[in-house]
């Protein structure tokens, strides 16, 4: 029985977007266990100790986790002594991360070395594998080529991925960055390639391939041992199979029956009772069965659960919908709406970016109109217990306010405080 978890980030896993969810990953694992980061995406990079360590500092700081790195930069240069530590290192460890750097050298460096079955064994016996970025691209059982297509201009083509998934029962092919939109006057999501290029590659995949899209500073968790996957962080995951597709946002969840094209259950209604749909009966990306919301639909959509974000004082949220904004409005620009609605959506998108700034700034002002009038309340407290000569609670309170910084000095007028 598999008993452990992958979880596949779309980008940011050293962000703080990701912390919770190392956080928990980790807790899954048990105290003690060993946490690695390999460093074999960037092996390549001039600047991979530097990546290696700012690993390590993240999980130190932000984590609160000590992290080793366990180095494989090249197959070719790595001695037979250096290459059994690693291995070893990683035989003993409970939670290793991969992250960005070139997928293909990714594959190249490790596809006739133990690493892929080690990785595979460590979630069989219960760990946490997080592959982010260009790692996650190698992860299933074909690997996008980004660089040599986006960049070097070859030809569109697939090769053959390291399918750690496949070997742990779940044929995929992953795509990180699937709402990339550095591109700005030109379509990059779907990791670079645009919807045009994207389709073509699709057309190249075996039949029946699953796709399984993430979205930048997004987590698909793979939960083996229950085989469910649920969303964390900023953004969505898309399943794509047979040009049908099923999106999932944070904190929502799916079986793996989903990723192998089956319903996720012979007692449940279409919609299940976890608001799962078979791929099978749902739209496809050719014609949908219902009319797709207007733009000013979703324009107003995004807008109110932004304000809902706002009253709430939720950062996060807040930046998950101008994430989402932004996307609608180059989407609407490759879609060819209508320039004047545009023009006015971004109208919207400018006043929620003020709204953002100056809500956050109201924020952080009235915490401390809030925490003086605690701090003050507290000390009321304690003086009641002076009156009544209850010394103990009132040093008690004292020393509370002094652990979190608070100085009181008892005057003849009554006391006094600062930080």
């Amino acid at each position: 029985m598999i008993r452990g978890t992958v979880a596949l980030v779309g980008s940011g896993e050293l962000s703080a977007t990701m912390v919770e969810t190392h956080k928990m990953l980790l807790s899954r694992v048990g105290p003690g266990e060993k946490a690695l980061f390999l460093d074999t995406p960037a092996g390549f990079q001039e600047n991979v100790d530097l990546l290696a360590r700012r690993a390590v500092h993240f999980f130190e700081q932000q984590v609160q986790h000590s992290m080793e790195v366990a180095s494989f930069k090249s197959s070719e240069t790595v001695s037979a002594a250096e290459a059994e530590k690693t291995y070893r290192l990683l035989n003993e460890a409970g939670f290793v991360l991969l992250g960005p750097g070139s997928p293909t050298y990714v594959v190249r460096q490790l596809r006739e070395t133990p690493i892929p079955t080690l990785l595979s064994a460590m979630v069989t016996r219960g760990g946490s594998l997080v592959v982010a970025s260009a790692a996650a691209l190698t992860a299933g059982s074909h690997t996008l080529p980004v660089y040599e297509i986006y960049k070097v201009g070859e030809s569109l083509h697939w090769v053959e991925g390291l399918n750690i998934l496949g070997s742990l029962g779940l044929e995929l092919v992953v795509i990180p960055h699937w709402n990339n939109a550095e591109g700005g006057n030109h379509d990059t999501r779907f990791c670079y390639m645009g919807k045009k290029r994207f389709r073509a590659l699709e057309e190249q995949l075996p039949p029946g391939a699953a796709i399984l899209g993430i979205d930048e500073h997004t987590a698909c968790i793979l939960d083996f041992s229950n085989r469910r996957a649920s969303v964390q962080g900023l953004g969505r995951v898309t399943i794509r199979l047979s040009g049908a597709e099923q999106y999932f946002s944070k904190g929502e969840e799916f079986s793996f029956q989903l990723l192998l094209g089956r319903p996720a259950g012979g007692d449940k209604d279409e919609e299940g009772r976890n608001g799962e749909k078979d791929l099978s009966r749902s739209s496809s990306a050719g014609g949908a069965d219902r009319k797709e919301a207007s733009f000013w639909d979703r324009m107003h959509g995004i807008e109110d659960v932004f304000h809902r974000a706002l009253e709430q004082n939720d950062p996060a949220a807040v930046a998950t919908q101008l994430l989402e904004a932004d996307r609608m409005l180059w989407q609407a620009q490759l879609d060819l709406e209508n320039p004047e609605f545009i023009s006015q959506g971004r109208e919207i998108y400018r006043e929620m970016i003020v709204l953002a700034g100056t809500g956050m700034s109201r924020a952080f002002t009235d915490m401390p109109r809030k925490y003086k009038s605690l701090v003050e309340k507290l000390l009321e407290l304690r003086e009641h217990y002076r009156r009544e000569k209850r010394w103990p609670e009132a040093d008690q309170i004292r020393d509370l306010l002094q652990q979190s910084g608070i100085v009181v000095e008892d005057t003849e007028e009554g006391p006094r405080w600062r930080y």
